[in-house]
């Protein structure tokens, strides 16, 4: 299980480098201008927040992978936390959000997919250490 969860962190450190694509990929710089200053602000900020939740997640993940596999409360409540956070974040990859008319190359359909990929394996060790 501890390695299952180390492999978690690493893979949550890959997608903050995918996130970091996310505002040149999608313009941000040029779409965010068409909403109010206050709106805009709200995406940055929300996303900074985002962005600090995954690096402690993953950071925890691979400094604390022994204490977070080891069935203690404390642990599975962290990783019930993390699977959680990657089920809905999972959820709303499938079921809310319709990329298509951005995935405009052959590697940003391979990058989504293995978005999706990422995400369905945290949510699954994560809840599974949870659980079990």
């Amino acid at each position: 299980m501890t390695t299952f969860v180390t492999i978690g962190g690493v893979l949550q450190f890959g997608i903050l480098i995918a996130s970091a694509l996310v505002p040149q990929v999608l313009d941000w710089r040029t779409e965010l201008r068409k909403l109010p200053t206050l709106f805009a602000q709200l995406v940055w900020v929300h996303g900074g927040f985002i962005v600090l939740t995954i690096a402690g997640f993953g950071l925890l993940s691979i400094a604390s992978a022994r204490e977070l596999a080891s069935g203690t409360a404390l642990g599975r409540s962290v990783c019930g936390m993390i699977g959680l956070f990657w089920g809905a974040r999972l959820g709303v990859q499938i079921v809310y959000f319709h990329p298509q008319e951005y995935l405009s190359s052959t590697l940003l359909k391979l990058g989504y997919h293995a978005l999706t990929a990422v995400f369905t394996y945290l949510a699954i060790v994560f809840s599974w250490i949870a659980l079990a």
